[in-house]
């Protein structure tokens, strides 16, 4: 038996590609880790946020998690960077996920293009809600898209 069409299966959601950009080699190690125990395989992880709008172009990643603090290159320039690389139309979710707690930095992410926001340390249920729940979506609006 099939999955009526508005249904999205976890192996479809486990299929898609997740960028993974922050400085610090631990955080990405966790993300990493979290992932791939949910079952998550297409993972692109990145330190150096200078590589990251190259990989974002070049891979074309469904998802992209994004820490904000970072040197030489910030969240926030990346996620400028970003908006300009995406064709109209287009979603490609990011979730900033960083230790600024600052309501200042959560509205000016969100205006830049970032779709959801958590705080560090973060609850890593709650991070592998939000990552299905952004894909799922993205799914969906890709199936809309296509039907006309």
């Amino acid at each position: 038996m099939t999955a009526p069409a508005n249904i999205v299966t976890a192996a479809q959601l486990r299929s898609r590609r997740i960028l993974i950009i922050d400085d610090e080699e631990a955080n990405v190690l966790l993300l990493k880790t979290l992932l791939e125990r949910e079952g998550y395989s297409d993972l692109i992880c990145l330190t150096n946020p200078l590589e990251a709008l190259e990989s974002f172009v070049q891979q074309e990643p469904h998802l992209v998690l994004l820490d904000l603090m970072m040197p030489d290159m910030d969240g926030y320039q990346l996620l400028e960077a970003f908006r300009r690389q995406t064709l109209e139309g287009a979603f490609r979710p990011v979730l900033v996920l960083t230790a600024d707690t600052n309501i200042g930095a959560r509205r000016r992410a969100l205006a830049l293009g970032a779709k959801d926001f958590v705080s560090k340390p973060f609850d890593i249920v709650e991070v592998a809600l939000r990552i299905s729940n952004l894909l799922e979506t993205q799914i969906l609006y890709e199936r809309l898209m296509a039907r006309g």
